[in-house]
């Protein structure tokens, strides 16, 4: 009899343990599955600042290319470069080279002072070149000195002020030149202007055998602004012409 009492208090005995252990795995499972998940973005070194967290990257993401690098002046078809001025700029080409002329006497004088208010300094360069034969307007010569003040004084009040009268001894003593040009028509020119604008009745052309030497300007590297003053500076001078040219024409 008292075998089966302990009998029976050994299966209760092996019974709550079992009953205890299967509870122990149950609440260890259960605690498993209440675990919350993991987040890899949340995830910060203790080492790192504060509220800049360090990003976890996947094994397989690719790593960043390198950003693009521009391209090395002076090589390729790259457009070139201002040296001492903002780099990456194309060179400026906007200078400007011109030629004026051609003038002799009175002219040649007037255009000199006009140009010498643009300063240009050493923009500003000239050439000679001769002719054999050139062309005048004039006013036939005069009998007597006075006769040749008068008509001056004719001439100074009708606006003309450049002139020149001959000196020397000859069939030309006592005339007064009025202008002197390469050729006929642009003599001709001049007559109407004379004879429209001045009304100035008694000139002539006439042709001169002896050598004509004439001046050009050669005006280089001008800006805008020189130019514009330029254009209208040449108004002026009935006769003649400015036009663009090469500037290594001007060296």
């Amino acid at each position: 009899m008292r075998a089966l009492v302990w009998i029976l208090l050994l299966g209760n005995v092996i019974f709550f343990a079992a009953l205890q252990w299967g509870g122990l795995l149950a609440a260890d499972e259960q605690a498993a599955q209440a675990q919350p998940p993991l987040h890899e973005e949340k995830i910060s070194l203790l080492g790192a600042p504060h509220g800049k967290p360090i990003e976890v990257l996947p094994a397989s993401a690719p790593a960043a290319a390198d950003p693009p690098q521009p391209p090395l002046s002076g090589g390729g078809d790259s457009p070139p470069l201002i040296r001492g001025g903002r780099e990456g700029l194309p060179a400026r080409q906007d200078a400007l080279c011109m030629e004026w002329g051609e003038f002799s006497g009175a002219d040649l004088a007037r255009a000199t002072a006009a140009l010498s208010a643009l300063q240009l300094g050493d923009r500003l360069s000239q050439r000679q070149v001769e002719y054999a034969i050139g062309y005048w307007v004039y006013i036939p010569p005069m009998k007597d000195k006075a006769a040749v003040n008068r008509k001056i004084a004719q001439l100074k009040a009708r606006g003309i002020e450049e002139y020149f009268i001959v000196p020397d001894a000859g069939p030309w003593q006592n005339a007064i030149s009025l202008g002197v040009f390469k050729t006929r028509e642009a003599a001709q020119h001049f007559l109407d202007e004379l004879q429209r604008s001045k009304d100035v009745r008694t000139a002539q052309i006439g042709e001169r055998a002896s050598q004509l030497k004439v001046t050009i300007f050669m005006l280089n590297g001008l800006d805008a602004k020189a130019a514009a003053d330029l254009a209208a500076m040449h108004k002026d001078f009935a006769g003649s012409e400015l036009k663009d040219i090469s500037c290594a024409l001007t060296r």
